[in-house]
């Protein structure tokens, strides 16, 4: 069957102009010797100009495309010479559907499954060893990929990473609790926290109630307060890893006073849809991948009942979503036993996967080094760019002397689109308010 149109058209638009390999490898759906589908791989550095070891970078989702949205990162990784790698992850985009033009089926696309494609990527574009690059989920599948294919992997770099499904929403929940409800700085916390956890905890208390009130007014009053936590939830999280925690006092202090109603319901709405199940062709499908993202890796379980719980985004979503049934893998045992230099990279305003899981995966690994970004919130790959490709860089030529400086860290450029939408958000919101 011929691949749709639009199909066909976005494979030209991101391998035709590649000059250095990738393509498609094909990859069984389950069983050896059964049914397989092929699976997109871009490889746009040209072998003239490569330098240091190969690097295959994973982004995060799951269910984000890598072809489409990492285009310009993988033009910019080209002009610097790495040797950057892509997978298009199964399930997803150009790896979408098997050769009859039917979509994957759910039971095929699991974390397994995926790593192992990552090694088929590998043994299909010549490469013997690589620096493994992930990003937020697509560092789970970089560690999972050192533990099953360990004489692969001459380096990980953790941006942002994962750790354990049950540990980390844990940290998550205590490290967004105590800067931004209970307002309790540590030394290197920006100041300003302190305004926005008050400011945070103001609105936040709304959503709390006093109890009394009969039967049915507290059923309703329990889901007005639940739907206004899950705002506060998405927004808080949104605002303070683009625009800063000035930006979010600002706007939250607004939000109680009646004030910029139209701002904080779009900004909600979009902090919220990574719950989404809706499809965007060849940037973002979760639908294939929802075994991944509820049934292995727990984006489903239950709140607790306190606020700014990641948790909530995901409730109402996760009633239709696989049940959590236990990680595929142990991580932390993994990394307690990485034989190789693990770099991770951690912005300072990300609250998805924050410090404390960063510093918890150097402590693990024997050769763990912390790259601090400042100003930053989460996913570098997604959200600063240049860093990444800083990192990359230095880890391909095996110079980790490089990264040890903090001010050449912090003078690197930002450019692309989120540090546009961050300023622009806060020129909005200074405006407003």
């Amino acid at each position: 069957m011929r691949r749709p149109g639009v199909e066909s058209l976005v494979r030209q638009l991101v391998t035709g102009a590649g000059g250095g390999g990738g393509g498609v490898v094909h990859r069984p759906l389950g069983a050896p010797g059964g049914a397989t589908f092929p699976l997109t791989h871009l490889r746009d550095t040209p072998p003239s100009r490569r330098c240091g070891l190969p690097v295959l970078v994973v982004p995060g989702g799951p269910g984000l495309a890598s072809a489409v949205p990492y285009r310009t990162w993988r033009r910019r990784a080209a002009s610097l010479g790495i040797d950057a790698l892509m997978v298009e992850h199964r399930g997803v985009g150009l790896s979408r559907r098997d050769a009859g033009g039917r979509d994957l089926p759910v039971p095929a696309v699991t974390v397994e499954s995926v790593v192992d494609d990552l090694a088929a990527v590998l043994d299909d574009d010549g490469v013997e060893r690589a620096v493994v690059y992930g990003a937020s989920y697509g560092s789970y599948l970089a560690q999972a990929f050192a533990l099953r294919h360990p004489q692969r992997v001459a380096a990980l770099v953790l941006d942002s990473p994962m750790l354990s499904a049950v540990d980390d929403v844990s940290a998550v929940r205590a490290h967004r609790r105590r800067l931004l409800w209970d307002g309790l700085l540590e030394d290197g916390d920006e100041p300003a926290l302190a305004g926005a956890a008050a400011a945070v905890r103001e609105l936040g208390s709304r959503a709390q109630g006093d109890g009394r009130t009969s039967q049915q007014q507290a059923e309703r009053m329990t889901e007005l307060m639940t739907e206004l936590m899950t705002e506060l939830t998405a927004v808080v999280t949104l605002v303070h890893e683009f625009a800063g925690p000035d930006a979010l006092r600002r706007l939250v202090t607004a939000r109680g006073q009646g004030r910029l109603r139209w701002l904080w319901s779009w900004l909600a709405e979009l902090g919220a849809s990574e719950a989404s199940s809706s499809v965007t062709r060849f940037i973002s499908e979760p639908d294939l991948v929802a075994g991944i993202a509820y049934g292995q890796l727990g984006f489903g379980q239950p709140p607790d009942g306190g606020p700014l719980d990641p948790q909530l985004i995901h409730a109402e979503a996760a009633k239709s979503r696989p049940a959590f049934a236990g990680e595929p893998f142990d991580l932390v045992a993994a990394l307690q036993r990485a034989a190789f230099p693990v770099v991770v990279l951690s912005g300072d305003r990300d609250l998805t996967t924050p410090r404390p899981v960063a510093e918890r995966a150097v402590a693990l690994a024997p050769q763990g080094l912390l790259v601090e970004l400042p100003g930053t919130g989460h996913s570098a790959l997604e959200v600063h760019r240049e860093a990444s490709l800083f990192v990359a860089r230095a880890v391909a030529d095996g110079d980790l002397d490089r990264l040890r400086d903090p001010v050449v860290i912090e003078r690197l450029p930002r450019r692309g689109l989120s540090p546009l939408a961050g300023s622009a958000l806060r020129a909005v919101i200074r405006a407003a308010t």
